[in-house]
């Protein structure tokens, strides 16, 4: 689907918040913007909607306004089937059943005039108004591994059947609810998960994400998803008009913008190349102090990235009575920042000691080592490399899928060679399908860790 075809929206239908009426506004649909983010535990769109007759039969008879007549308060359910007009590229469908249907969150830009309306409909999924009237207070206990009480909470508390994939972790956690929003808790259970990797070690980075997509909701860690397969297709940047005939013009980048590309003293405030760690036992009341280094975990050593080369963090200047010389120590060696914490232990085990920090059952999670993996673990994702691309519309493409863009190099040569630094694989963290009666485009937020192509 490129970006030059029209949107054909076999269905745009809105139904009352009591059910009662039914208003289809497929030929008043100016715009349609559907959003996931792997940072967003539910999925959002936008809808602008011109309408010039009435619509709704009033309860007098005759025709009303949508606005009026529905009438739009919010909460309003939202069916959605827009067609897909190319082989390998099916559309979006939110229409099949009541899971799947958007729910509208706010109505703004309301302007009526006589016998014309526009409004703009914010949606949301259905999970995203349930998560504020439930709240958990069941008690979770420490045999249980985190992906399980995950499972639990989207099953049980959500009551939602839309599961995608829930990544298994390779650590219990034991914690009560203590009455928090399901989303709250399982993103908070995110920043403590550790994935198996087949052995019950806990030598794999710590750090989840939790998001949803078309196709449900993910418990995925980052280093799962960056060792997953890239997309079939290659993104190359060739800007300029689409030619309709070209059997690569649905894998053309027509745009793009680098927006960071390091964040080296954001970094550094959050601890994210190294740490000093402060943790009392509330058993024994003893202090333990340990220093969290990223080069400990970086490169061959430890997790997976989506470039390949290694962090190379600069070297600390030193002064002495000669001057001021290069140092030894990088970055990466000098804590930038000191956490203070409690040890959870005796939360929720009826006989808690000071031997049974030693227990990796009682110890529930280490916080030490896991709190320290998974600040390096985001900040080195979400604050690296982050650029935004536009390309044709295609709906097959999700929120965490992996990209392997190619972009040329800057050079005075006639024939453009690819761009090693920059080109190679990305990951992305937002998108929008935007579609419209004109065309209809996808925009990505696209990321990674770590420079060179793969």
């Amino acid at each position: 689907m490129a970006a030059i075809d029209k949107s054909i929206y076999e269905k745009f239908l809105i139904e009352s918040a009591d059910g009662t009426k039914t208003a289809d506004i497929s030929e008043g649909v100016i715009a349609f913007t559907y959003f996931e983010n792997i940072f967003s535990p539910y999925l959002t769109a936008r809808v602008i909607v011109a309408n010039t007759s009435g619509a709704i039969e009033g309860d007098d008879g005759n025709l009303q306004s949508i606005y009026n007549g529905l009438p739009l308060r919010g909460g309003e359910r939202v069916l959605i089937k827009i067609a897909g007009n190319s082989k390998t590229n099916e559309g979006l469908d939110f229409s099949q059943s009541p899971d799947q249907y958007f729910y509208v969150a706010s109505v703004t830009n309301v302007l009526l005039n006589e016998g014309t309306e526009s409004f703009t409909l914010n949606l949301v999924s259905r999970e995203a108004i349930t998560n504020h009237t439930i709240r958990i207070g069941k008690k979770f206990p420490t045999s249980e591994n985190i992906s399980d009480s995950v499972l639990d909470i989207l099953q049980n508390y959500l009551k939602t059947s839309k599961i995608e994939i829930i990544d298994k972790t390779v650590n219990q956690y034991g914690f009560i609810g203590n009455l928090k929003k399901p989303f709250y808790t399982i993103m908070w259970l995110a920043s403590k998960s550790v994935p198996y990797d087949g052995t019950d070690k806990l030598d794999s980075s710590a750090g989840f994400l939790f998001y949803e997509t078309k196709f449900g909701f993910n418990f995925r860690s980052i280093d799962g998803l960056i060792k997953q397969e890239p997309y079939e297709k290659d993104y190359v940047y060739q800007p300029g008009i689409i030619n309709s005939e070209d059997p690569l013009k649905d894998y053309k980048i027509v745009k793009y913008t680098i927006n960071r590309n390091q964040d080296l003293i954001g970094k550094m405030q959050r601890g994210a190349y190294a740490s000093q760690r402060y943790y009392i036992n509330p058993v024994s009341f003893e202090t333990t102090i340990r220093d969290f280094k990223s080069s400990d975990y970086m490169g061959t050593k430890g997790i997976k990235t989506l470039g390949e080369e290694e962090l190379h963090l600069p070297f600390i200047e030193e002064s002495n009575n000669d001057g001021v010389i290069q140092g030894s120590k990088t970055l990466g060696d000098l804590p930038t920042r000191i956490f203070v914490g409690m040890l959870d232990i005796g939360t929720v085990e009826q006989d808690a000691s000071k031997k049974g920090w030693n227990d990796a059952a009682v110890r529930n999670a280490d916080p030490m080592k896991i709190d320290a993996q998974t600040t390096m673990r985001y900040n080195q994702l979400n604050s690296n490399q982050v650029i935004e691309i536009t390309i044709p519309l295609n709906t097959n493409l999700t929120a965490g899928n992996i990209l392997r863009c190619i972009f040329p190099r800057i050079d005075r040569e006639e024939r453009k060679s690819p761009d090693v630094q920059a080109s190679g694989l990305y990951m992305i963290r937002d998108m929008a399908h935007y579609f419209d009666r004109d065309g209809s485009y996808t925009k990505l937020t696209m990321l990674r860790d770590s420079s060179g192509r793969k």
